[in-house]
C-alpha cells in the first residue's frame, strides 16, 4: 500500500466522518500503524496540498489538514463506485461516447480514458466507448472545462441479446476480470470467517480494513457493473462485492476504535508538548 493511497483511504474511510480534518500529528500516528515514517507522511501531505486535494491551516504550533471541495467530490465518486451497484433492470440501451482529442494532448486523452473506465465505460474502438448505464452526463461534466476535448454522446440498441453479449465481450476482458475476482475471493474467504468471529482488534483491525479497501478499490476501474444478461456464465463479481461489503462492515467497529485511539493519543501528546 503506497503512502499517498493510504492517506486518501484514511480520509475516505475515517477522517471524512470527522469533519474531513486531521492534525499532522494524528496523520503521522495513523500512518505509523502501516509502517510509514513521519518524513514520508510530511512529503505526501505537502504534495497533496500543492495538488489541491488538501488545505492546511495553523492551530498554534500544529498544522491541520482539511479536505478541499475537489477531494470531497473525488471521495464521493469513489465511494459510489466502490460500494454501489446498479439494481434496476437494464432497458437494453447502450450509452455511447465518441471523443476527439488533439494528438498534442496525449496526457489529456489518457486522463479521459481513465475517467471513462472509472464511470464504467468500455472501448468498442479506440475513440468509441459505451456503457449500459446512463452516465454520459457525468463524463461531459468532468471535462466541461477542457476545450480540447470534444464529446459526442448518444444512445443506441443492438440487434438483440446475442449481439449485446458480443459487444460486452469486445469492450471488456470479462474472463480475466472474473479470474481476478475469484483469486481475491479465495484470499479473503478464510479471513472472512475470522472477521465473523471478531478475531481482529486494535491496530490489526485498522490495517486489515485498509488492506481490504486497497485490494478491492481497483476493481471498479475494470468492472463496468454489467446487468446480469450481459455477464458470462460463472460470474463471481457480485458474490465478491457482497463479501467485500460484509467484511468492510464487520471490521468497522474495531478499526474505527483503533483509529480513534490513535487520534486521541496524538492529541494528548500535542497538549503535553
Amino acid at each position: 500500500m503506497k503512502a499517498r493511497s493510504l492517506v486518501f483511504d484514511l480520509f475516505g474511510d475515517y477522517l471524512r466522518y470527522r469533519d474531513g480534518t486531521a492534525r499532522l500529528r494524528a496523520l503521522v500516528g495513523l500512518m505509523d500503524c502501516f509502517g510509514v515514517p513521519e518524513t514520508t507522511v510530511r512529503v505526501v501531505v505537502t504534495r497533496l496540498r500543492k495538488e489541491g486535494w488538501l488545505a492546511s491551516s495553523r492551530d498554534g504550533r500544529e498544522t491541520v489538514y482539511t479536505l478541499t471541495d475537489a477531494a470531497w467530490q473525488l471521495l464521493d465518486e469513489g465511494r459510489s463506485r466502490i460500494f454501489g451497484r446498479v439494481t434496476d433492470p437494464w432497458d437494453g440501451q447502450w450509452h455511447m461516447v465518441i471523443y476527439s482529442v488533439p494528438e498534442t494532448e496525449r496526457a489529456l486523452r489518457e486522463q479521459l480514458r481513465k475517467k471513462l473506465a472509472w464511470f464504467g465505460f468500455g472501448p468498442l474502438s479506440s475513440s468509441v466507448w459505451l456503457s449500459p448505464h446512463a452516465r454520459t452526463e457525468q463524463v461531459k461534466e468532468a471535462f466541461a472545462s477542457e476545450p480540447s476535448v470534444h464529446l459526442d454522446v448518444f444512445r443506441s440498441r443492438s440487434e438483440g441479446g446475442a449481439s449485446d453479449r458480443g459487444i460486452a465481450e469486445r469492450a471488456w476482458d470479462l474472463a480475466a476480470l472474473n479470474r481476478d475476482y475469484a483469486d481475491l475471493m479465495a484470499f479473503y474467504r478464510p479471513r472472512l470467517a475470522v472477521y465473523r468471529r471478531g478475531g481482529l482488534h486494535g491496530r490489526e483491525a485498522l490495517v486489515e480494513r485498509m488492506r481490504l479497501v486497497h485490494d478491492y478499490r481497483h476493481f471498479p476501474f475494470r468492472d463496468p457493473d454489467l446487468p446480469p444478461e450481459l455477464l458470462p456464465a460463472g460470474w463471481v463479481g457480485r458474490q465478491v462485492h457482497q463479501a467485500f461489503l460484509e467484511a468492510h462492515s464487520l471490521l468497522r467497529a474495531p478499526a474505527e476504535e483503533a483509529a480513534d485511539e490513535v487520534i486521541a493519543a496524538s492529541a494528548s501528546v500535542s497538549r503535553s508538548s
